[in-house]
């Protein structure tokens, strides 16, 4: 079977990439020097359906370095970057994506992806998931499990395993330590930002910042903006977590009320409709809408073009919307993921956790399947903490250790 990418000839420039990433990422590296002598995933196909860039290509190397037959599909039609699908092609992998690919060729790609008939498959969101337990049910038999990579994917896992419909194990390796500590808050913060700047080329210090979603990504993403000088507000509808943003110095309103100041929205919820025709009515002049959920549904794009006179591109992925009174809203990314479909996603050095987290959870998987029933599993803690050992080495910082009479004292009744 041929992949299906845009061009080959890109493939000089996506080698550059990977390479480059490579260099700040010692977990995944330590993991390579290990695993491609024992290779414990011989005889196992892959599927890792994930945004499709260097860091990602660099985690599907180390899985085929490992043993692994590997085929890759992009997981958003706005994040593959086509030079890295080049670079993997001639790396010896399956590859089905191109960027700005439209919703039919999204599922061919998934499809002809499953077609390769995986034991293992990582996902990014539970497009993947979606489509064995729908279109694909007769692979079902075949596989032995797989991992999410994000909050929605994770949700979605949930919603089937409580209505006992999950077929396989799935480890929620966004719950892990490793991941939600560092990639859902640094890397979204920062690389959110990063997508937002290089769009608009506005300044940030001064303007009215409105956070929706104050989890682990909002967090990051209300942090990085208070840095960056803006005034931060937060919507909440979880009354602990809008306490903790009053802790943490933002206000905190309904998003009815943020919607008349905002300047900047950003929306990281995992929810659908949290922008809609009743704030596009009040916005300011020049609002500018951002989201990094990881689904287009958090602004309600229907609803913004049913209420505008017109729209049209004013930059590369910015379209402004005009409303009827002459205010001009800007939607940046298609409502898209906007540190992937706008920037180049999360440092390579988060991401690195991240993946340490992925590629341990797919080994636990190729270890314990068999005692492992139809549920969603977080990943065990010792391999949290390898992982953590491993980046703290790899920074040269060493940390105290229990003597055995501070364990034996922590272990009494």
């Amino acid at each position: 079977m041929e992949s299906m990418i845009r061009d080959i000839k890109l493939a000089p420039s996506g080698h550059d990439k990977i390479n480059w990433v490579k260099n700040f990422m010692p977990v995944l590296e330590a993991v390579n020097k290990e695993f491609s002598v024992s290779k414990p995933f011989a005889g196992k196909k892959m599927v890792v359906t994930m945004h499709l860039e260097a860091k990602t290509a660099y985690l599907a190397l180390v899985f085929k370095n490992a043993g692994a037959e590997v085929t890759v599909t992009g997981s958003n039609p706005l994040s593959t970057q086509d030079d890295v699908a080049a670079a993997l092609v001639e790396d010896g992998l399956k590859v089905f994506s191109w960027y700005d690919c439209t919703p039919a060729e999204y599922d061919t790609f998934i499809n002809k992806a499953l077609d390769t008939k995986p034991d293992i498959i990582v996902d990014d969101g539970g497009d993947l998931v979606s489509m064995l337990h729908t279109k694909r049910q007769e692979l079902i038999s075949g596989i032995i499990g797989g991992s999410e990579e994000t909050t929605t994917g994770v949700h979605r896992l949930h919603a089937l395993a409580h209505q006992g419909k999950l077929r396989f194990p799935m480890i929620a390796a966004n719950d892990a330590y490793c991941k939600y500590l560092f990639d859902n808050r640094y890397g979204t913060g920062q690389s959110t930002w990063d997508g937002i700047m290089r769009t608009t080329n506005l300044v940030i210090a001064g303007k009215n910042v409105v956070i929706a979603g104050y989890g682990w990504c909002g967090k990051g993403g209300a942090m990085r903006a208070k840095g960056l000088g803006a005034n931060v507000i937060i919507t909440e509808v979880e009354p602990i977590k809008a306490i903790e943003a009053v802790f943490d110095g933002f206000r905190v309103m309904p998003m009815d009320e943020a919607a008349k100041i905002g300047d900047i929205f950003l929306t990281l919820t995992g929810d659908k409709d949290i922008i809609r025709k009743q704030h596009f009515a009040v916005m300011k002049n020049g609002a500018v809408m951002a989201n990094s959920g990881h689904f287009d549904v958090e602004i309600n794009k229907v609803e913004l073009n049913e209420v505008s006179v017109s729209s049209r591109p004013v930059r590369k992925n910015i379209e402004e919307f005009v409303q009827p009174d002459g205010r001009k809203l800007y939607l940046l990314a298609e409502g898209r993921l906007v540190n992937l479909a706008a920037g180049d996603g999360h440092p390579a050095e988060i991401m690195d956790l991240s993946f340490g987290v992925q590629f341990f959870s797919a080994l636990h998987l190729v270890r314990h399947h068999a005692e492992m029933k139809n549920e969603v599993y977080l990943m065990p803690d010792e391999i949290n903490t390898k992982i953590a050992r491993i980046k703290l080495e790899s920074l040269g910082i060493s940390i105290d250790a229990l003597t055995p009479e501070q364990q034996a004292y922590l272990q009494q009744s």
